[in-house]
């Protein structure tokens, strides 16, 4: 598991990011998610909010990756990832259920700075 933190505006919770941090061979990364609602989309908040969270994560956990997934019509939320360094590294298709329908799912990645001689 991972850090999970309420974002909140003027006093009021509207939203939440946080991250798992995986386990085993994999543990150099983690797995971002976000939410906000639909009252403040189209604002750059969580373009913000991710811009903050992100390094301090990497910084905070040692870790060398993050990524995201976003379904195949959330177009905003790719884009607040790509704002912040992240690129669409590949695709699951029909992998989510929502509303009854099957969405693929977008897989983002971004690369923490490597060390001297880590790369």
């Amino acid at each position: 598991s991972g850090p999970v933190f309420a974002i909140e505006l003027e006093g009021l919770a509207c939203g939440g990011i946080g991250a798992t941090v995986l386990a085993g061979e994999r543990a150099i990364g983690a797995e971002v998610g976000y939410w906000l609602g639909r009252a403040h989309w189209g604002r750059g908040i969580m373009s913000r909010v991710l811009a903050t969270f992100a390094p301090w994560l990497i910084a905070r956990h040692g870790l060398l990756r993050l990524q995201a997934g976003v379904l195949d019509f959330n177009l905003a939320s790719a884009r607040v990832l790509e704002k912040n360094g992240f690129a669409e590294e590949g695709r699951l298709r029909c992998a989510v259920r929502k509303r009854g329908r099957l969405h693929d799912l977008r897989i983002f990645g971004r690369l923490a700075p490597f060390p001297p001689g880590q790369a």
